[in-house]
């Protein structure tokens, strides 16, 4: 198989229940005027060069930039999110390293396994002393965990990235269980062929990124002893940092993983420091709330600079769709103004606890679960929910004297966001979608919930919410 040319659908089918990575962020904002976080951009000032924060390697002593370049999400020229603008990518690319971006992070099923190809098309135009390439080696099919399949994805990759070594390699998101780390890494005798890689300099940096339970978590890393993991990419934002557990169940607070990996002085690499965009889309009240604070600043900065401030921190990953993401973040972190401890409580308890309170469904629109075999469009239906409800557009109660209103509104809502044949009442609870959410929802369930609610709504038969 030629992992350029992977569908979305076949890379799905090979996967079966492991975890993806999730690198990329600002998904919430799908066009440039489409959504609240949008608006902040439109008086967007320039970022200046030669202030970019960064943090240095103790390992490799590389100077990295604390913003790093998520190619997860590449510009499409056409609403077919498949045909990737090369021009534009390349002039995001030349704006990012022109303001200091240096770490790029790619894969090689990113992008309908075109992220890697893009990036080094990218990349190649400047010199290879000006980046820090990292990407994965993300055999999840069990017929590419072969010694020779996964050899060929790693060469492959330098391939693609035309470069004759990596800066920071990964095993792709780890965590779902140590028969499958053994399978993918131990037993086809990778991981030996991985450190002499790294002993010739081919690998620069040897790493891995998590997804997955805690005890498998211990495991790996416990594993540093034998291997000297150079690095450990973990998710980090302040909605996890305590919560991460309580949103989903089986997921590790963020709080943890940082802990763990610091403690034995390996430097973090961040993903996901907007879950996915739900911190750059936070609901109006604490959106203003933030406002109000720093008026100068986006709601994203708030994540961003949370994410880049702990020590030990190497860079903190943005998938960076539209140059209006790029601008945001390069201002971020050019340079960085570190968090008060102050404000770094403020987020973790205060805006934290009142999102947890709000007890959303809590997807990020990473699209794992899609496509689904019965065509029911599942992120589309729960980022209508989410957005309802986070403006008090939800309704709820029949009795209430904006209820007609908001009924109306909610069910012409959905209909235009989701065609009707791809809407929850058509999903027949087959499964297959919940092994692939990163963030462990019971998807069936809460379609299954969602149908019942919409249903109720049509019919004006509406006595209790959700939540009840």
């Amino acid at each position: 198989m030629k992992h350029q040319d992977i569908s979305r659908r076949s890379f799905l089918k090979m996967l079966g229940g492991g975890a993806l990575t999730t690198a990329a962020v600002l998904t919430g904002c799908k066009s440039k005027t489409g959504t609240k976080a949008a608006s902040e951009y439109a008086k967007q000032v320039e970022p200046p060069t030669g202030k970019m924060t960064y943090r240095v390697n103790p390992f490799t002593k590389d100077k990295v930039s604390l913003l790093g370049y998520g190619m997860m999400r590449l510009p499409s020229k056409t609403e077919n999110q498949d045909d990737y603008d090369q021009e534009m990518i390349n002039k995001q690319v030349d704006y990012a390293i022109e303001h200091g971006v240096n770490y790029f992070d790619t894969s090689p099923v990113y992008c309908q396994g075109k992220s890697e190809a893009c990036t080094g098309i990218a990349l190649s135009r400047h010199k290879r002393s000006e980046y820090l390439i990292a990407t994965k080696l993300s055999n999840f099919n069990p017929a590419l965990q072969t010694r020779e399949a996964s050899i060929e994805m790693y060469r492959n990759s330098m391939k693609q990235l035309q470069v004759d070594y990596i800066d920071y390699y990964l095993l792709h998101a780890v965590g779902g269980g140590m028969g499958e780390f053994n399978a993918r890494y131990v037993d086809n005798g990778i991981m030996d062929f991985l450190l002499e890689e790294r002993k010739a300099g081919r690998i620069r940096n040897l790493g891995f990124s998590f997804h997955g339970r805690k005890e498998v978590f211990d495991k790996i890393l416990a594993m540093h002893d034998q291997y000297h993991w150079d690095f450990v990419q973990i998710e980090l934002n302040y909605l996890d940092w305590h919560f991460a557990n309580e949103i989903s169940k089986g997921n590790v607070d963020a709080s943890y993983l940082y802990a763990e990996v610091h403690k034995r002085g390996i430097p973090s690499v961040i993903m996901e420091p907007l879950l996915g965009g739900r911190l750059a889309n936070l609901p109006q009240f604490l959106a203003t709330e933030l406002k109000q604070r720093d008026p100068e600043r986006s709601v994203a900065s708030w994540a961003f600079r949370y994410a880049g401030t702990p020590e030990g921190v190497l860079t903190v990953l943005s998938g960076m769709t539209y140059m209006e993401h790029l601008k945001d973040n390069l201002l971020s972190y050019c340079p960085l103004k570190p968090l008060t401890r102050n404000e770094q409580k403020y987020l973790e308890q205060h805006v934290a606890q009142r999102i947890v309170g709000l007890q959303n469904i809590p997807c990020n629109d990473c699209k794992y679960c899609m496509p689904c075999p019965y065509g029911i469009d599942i992120p589309a239906i729960f980022v209508h929910y989410n957005k309802c409800k986070n403006e008090g557009m939800l309704p709820t109660d029949a009795g209430d004297e904006n209820y007609r209103k908001l009924r109306r509104q909610y069910l012409i809502g959905l209909d235009r966001a989701v065609p009707k044949l791809r809407q929850a009442d058509h999903c027949i609870q087959c499964g297959q979608c919940e092994p692939h959410c990163p963030q462990s929802i019971r998807i069936p369930r809460e379609l299954k919930k969602i149908s019942d609610y919409v249903e109720a709504l049509r019919q004006g038969t509406l006595t209790r919410t959700m939540e009840e």
